[in-house]
């Protein structure tokens, strides 16, 4: 009785013990995930666990994402899951995405999987239109999203029409011209053809540098109210705080940089903002709600920590993270290198066995139009010896018969003919016989000399035969020499040099010969930057050039012609800043 109690005890704690969890859906860019979580979990334990699943470690740009009550909100590192303001039933669902932007996405974004998160999220904030982009660069945008998505170019695969089912452009640059979907595939793929080399990473990458120069890239814009009343907008970035008109979500009013915020506080909805310089007025306004406050002084906080991290030595695991990329980096280079180099060869060996099968062709038909005139040739040899024959027993048959009129006449003479008709007679007969004889002698004569002819005829269609018996053997003796090269050329590929690459025996030791190396090779990349960025301008303006004919003028939005009206007077995103 005892041990029953005792064995019904234990089970009734071990089911105490279990722990009570609730199910929660991670949204990326390109997945979903699913999770069960126990319920005294933190935001942390959650978003810890969610960086694990995709291998990210650099975590601090980003959050895990959810709405209530039309507003965005992030879920906080310390604070249960379950005590925020999230739906009751389940699965809970938060989206994982990028929560501050970095200012520079090549020195800064270090892992691939953080470059290919923050790559899939502008791409669909330009495609969106929440981030405006000018119809050319979207165009250039297009190519390395694409060269991303499908390799180098390739006439014979990527034929027309294969974008057809993709979407790479904002609606809005699709519906300012008047250019059919064919005409826009067609000015992609001509700059898509020019990325050729480059790797998915680097693509996108490249995206990225070009995407952070847009006035509106990494922007999180809020609706508020200054003393006056007057509606504003309030811009919260990586480089500090911003003041923007309504209508114009380019150009900011007012900039406040980080480095340059005494501090930041609000009351209720009352937001304040104190600048380090003294002699500059504090400057106070109002949001809709005090959810928005928190979520403002939420993204202030991270931006400004980040902003003062970027201007302080890299951390120890940043550094370690920077070592790995660089070796995995170079690992890929050289690996990319012997890929290209063992893809030419193999072009190469392809080239010179089609060559090779070229001739052998060309030589094949060489040798059937040589047999076809040896055929000929024989067969004229034939007729021709045919016909010498007929003639040479018509000149015997002649010849026969001349004789006999030869008799004839021998025997007309030796006979007696005694009457003067008879002797008339005679030598009328007399005078045809001797001009039947000789007209059979002549006869016979020119057949003579026809079957001579023949003959002569007959032996120079024999030395051709032989002649084109001798050209066939020695085109017979190519064909098999080319045969073997070919065999041996297409062999070629397999027996190509490899390069076994070991991780392990990669290493890099910065001695000062390396620095100065290190140095010469970031200057030459600067030199070919500037150049690349000149030659990328001039390209962005010849197609602007291009495209400009087609404009629907109509149709622009303010947002085209505020972009415009800065274009025209030479302003960018970062001059402007700097001007305000």
């Amino acid at each position: 009785m005892a041990g029953a109690i005792a064995s019904r005890m234990s089970f009734s704690s071990l089911k105490r013990k279990q722990p009570k969890t609730f199910t929660v859906r991670i949204a990326t860019m390109d997945a979903e995930m699913e999770f069960s979580c126990e319920v005294k979990w933190k935001g942390k334990d959650l978003f810890d666990l969610v960086c694990r699943t995709l291998g990210l470690r650099e975590t601090w740009f980003f959050g895990l994402q959810y709405t209530i009550k039309d507003t965005v909100a992030w879920l906080k590192m310390d604070k249960k899951v379950l005590d925020h303001d999230v739906p009751t039933e389940e699965p809970k669902t938060f989206h994982f995405l990028a929560k501050f932007y970095p200012e520079n996405a090549e020195e800064e974004l270090v892992q691939e999987i953080t470059q290919h998160l923050f790559f899939l999220q502008v791409k669909k904030q330009i495609l969106d239109e929440k981030i405006f982009c000018p119809p050319e660069a979207s165009v250039l945008l297009a190519s390395y999203a694409v060269q991303a998505k499908y390799g180098d170019y390739d006439p014979n695969v990527h034929k027309r029409g294969f974008l057809a089912q993709e979407e790479l452009l904002p609606k809005r640059v699709i519906n300012l011209y008047q250019m059919t979907p064919e005409m826009w595939e067609e000015r992609i793929t001509a700059w898509y053809a020019e990325h050729r080399g480059r790797a998915r990473d680097e693509a996108e990458m490249e995206y990225l540098k070009i995407a952070q120069d847009l006035e509106m890239y990494g922007v999180n814009y809020f609706a508020i109210r200054n003393k006056k009343g007057t509606e504003l907008l309030l811009g919260v970035d990586a480089l500090g705080l911003h003041i923007y008109d309504p209508d114009n979500r380019l150009t900011p009013k007012i900039s406040f940089p980080w480095n340059e915020i005494r501090n930041i506080s609000y009351s209720d909805k009352e937001f304040t903002i104190k600048p380090l310089d003294k002699k500059i007025d504090v400057f106070k306004f109002n949001s809709s709600k005090l959810r928005v406050n928190k979520l403002i002084l939420q993204l202030c906080i991270g931006n400004h920590d980040l902003f003062m991290r970027r201007r302080k030595a890299d951390s120890l695991e940043v550094q370690q993270m920077k070592a790995q990329a660089r070796e995995e980096k170079a690992r890929k280079q050289m690996e990319r290198q012997r890929l290209a180099r063992e893809k030419q060869m193999r072009e190469e060996a392809e080239r010179t066995r089609d060559e090779l099968e070229r001739r052998l062709m060309q030589l094949k038909e060489e040798a059937t139009m040589a047999n076809e005139a040896l055929m000929r040739s024989e067969e004229t040899a034939d007729l021709l010896a045919e016909k010498a024959q007929i003639t040479e027993e018509e000149a015997k048959l002649l010849a026969q018969k001349a004789a006999e009129a030869e008799q004839e006449m021998q025997r007309i003479k030796a006979t007696a003919i005694r009457t003067e008709e008879e002797k008339r007679l005679m030598e009328q007969k007399v005078l045809e016989a001797e001009m039947l004889a000789l007209k059979m002698a002549e006869e016979s004569e020119r057949r003579a000399k026809e079957a001579d002819q023949l003959k002569q005829d007959l032996q120079e269609a024999r030395e051709s035969e032989r002649r084109a018996k001798q050209k066939l053997l020695e085109i017979t003796s190519k064909s098999s020499y080319t045969q073997s090269m070919n065999s041996s050329t297409t062999a070629l590929p397999t027996d190509l040099p490899s390069f076994n690459l070991i991780s392990e025996s990669l290493s890099f030791d910065f001695k000062d010969t390396d620095m100065k190396r290190l140095s010469m090779e970031i200057e030459k990349e600067k030199v070919e930057y500037m150049e690349k960025s000149k030659h990328l301008q001039e390209q962005l303006n010849e197609l602007k050039t291009e495209i400009e004919a087609l404009k629907l003028k109509e149709r622009e939005t303010a947002l085209d012609i505020l972009h415009n009206e800065n274009s025209s007077r030479g302003n960018s995103k970062h001059n402007t800043i700097k001007k305000v």
